[in-house]
């Protein structure tokens, strides 16, 4: 029941149905659809920066491996169900493939294949020694109990067992999968090998070999690439306005830490809608409705367009919720000094065109939300070594690597005089492609 393919042609990707509809989580947001077309855009532009031969280029426009899988799962009223599931492991010239498994109703073959490109180049441009991967299962975890949702979580992973491993391909949560669906999965893996193997996968719970720091890690690793760029710009963070996009995981964190440093939250949004104070909201006011009523709830005199948050005239702009909420449509209207983009894909490439020509500093998604996937590869190293750090000594760790990644990536685009997100690609094709002709691929 297992279809494997290798080194697929550009566009022989097979999508389960011909048109998507977007689905709302209430975690995430919406599900982007993924463009491989804007991957390769973004490739094309770094590797023409560093001459790169043509070959290489073509070499990673394609995931190295991708493997499709079916697997039966008894059902609570007795019946058999049938599942399919997906994993595409991009290039592992730097190391073993890492990278998330969603279960989503609307999971594809192309999703995950963009996915796990996108995902090589977030470990590069942070110097992981790691190439991507993503997977995925089409179904709808919200129709399942929790012993269904475990026998899908199990099923999926035995499916997939002979391409993971902790040298070879390591997932961990992404859209509607969780620290307990990880450690069902870590389980599962440890029972077929007959051995502990907590490294196969990160993002687990804490008692099973789960890092301290993983919950904040990636607000954490965007809030210090924006103290990065404030510094760069001269600019202090005491009193600095703040609008974010999104109060989920991400942008909720990312508030508090902010404010800590002595920023001023002026705007949030959520799926309900938006409410801004040139103020400064009262952060603490904002989490409890967020848990127990509706943002909406701070005030009606408080209430504005969701789409004009991103318009508002602020210091920092942080897109933590949808892909293209920034497009050619309303980029003109921007007038934040930084964006750092915490969601994946909020800025689109008609709109990056724009921004750069209105100077607004971009922190690219590859770099700004890269802390999730840094304190992963921690947890992986600790599962390795069976020793673990304090959250402190991680919190410090992922402060070095994202503070030398942003300066890396500021010094890469004066050298080219490109844009942060150009950078950031020229610096990881710089690494994949070092470590591929090392290794006498190319």
């Amino acid at each position: 029941m297992h279809d494997i393919c290798f080194f697929l042609p550009r566009f022989a990707w097979w999508p389960r149905r011909a048109s998507r509809t977007k689905v709302r989580n209430p975690r995430r947001g919406i599900i982007p659809e993924c463009h491989p077309q804007i991957f390769y855009s973004h490739i094309e532009t770094a590797a023409a920066k560093l001459g790169l031969e043509l070959h290489i280029v073509e070499v990673l426009k394609r995931p190295m491996r991708v493997l499709s899988v079916s697997f039966p799962v008894k059902m609570d009223d007795g019946t058999i169900r049938v599942f399919e599931g997906y994993r595409s492991q991009h290039n592992d010239a730097l190391g073993p493939t890492k990278g998330g498994i969603r279960f989503h109703p609307d999971v594809t073959l192309d999703e995950v294949k963009a996915l796990s490109m996108w995902m090589s180049f977030k470990c590069g441009v942070v110097g992981l020694p790691y190439g991507g991967g993503k997977g995925g299962v089409v179904c709808d975890p919200r129709t399942l109990s929790p012993g269904e949702l475990e026998r899908v979580s199990r099923g999926f992973i035995e499916a997939i067992s002979q391409i993971i491993g902790p040298d070879k391909d390591i997932p961990a949560p992404d859209v509607y999968t969780n620290p307990q669906i990880m450690g069902w999965m870590m389980d599962t893996y440890s029972r077929i090998k007959q051995s502990f193997s907590p490294g196969v996968i990160t993002g687990k719970p804490l008692i099973i070999g789960g890092s301290k720091g993983r919950n904040e890690a990636t607000a954490r690793g965007c809030v210090i690439t924006i103290q990065e760029a404030m510094k760069k710009l001269g600019r202090p963070l005491k009193d600095a306005t703040v609008a974010i996009q999104g109060f989920g995981n991400a942008g909720r964190i990312a508030s508090r830490l902010l404010s800590e440093l002595g920023c001023k939250i002026v705007a949030v949004s959520d799926s309900k809608g938006a409410i801004y104070d040139p103020n400064g909201l009262d952060l603490r006011k904002v989490e409890y409705l967020k848990d127990h009523r509706s943002l909406l709830d701070y005030g009606v005199e408080y209430q504005i367009d969701p789409s004009a948050l991103l318009e508002l005239k602020v210091d920092i702009l942080i897109p933590a919720a949808l892909e293209n909420a920034i497009t050619s449509n309303n980029a003109g209207r921007v007038q934040a000094k930084i964006i750092a983009e915490a969601a994946n894909g909020p800025i689109s490439p008609e709109a990056d065109r724009i921004l750069a020509d209105k100077n607004i500093l971009v922190i690219p998604d590859i770099l700004a939300n890269a802390g999730g996937v840094t304190v992963s590869y921690f947890e992986w190293v600790q599962n390795l070594m069976n020793y673990y750090w304090s959250e402190k000594e991680i919190n410090m760790k992922l402060a070095d690597i994202m503070v030398n990644s942003f300066h890396a990536v500021y010094e890469a685009a004066q050298e080219y005089s490109t844009d942060l997100r150009t950078a950031a690609y020229i610096i990881s094709l710089k690494r994949i492609t070092e470590a591929m002709k090392a290794r006498g691929w190319v």
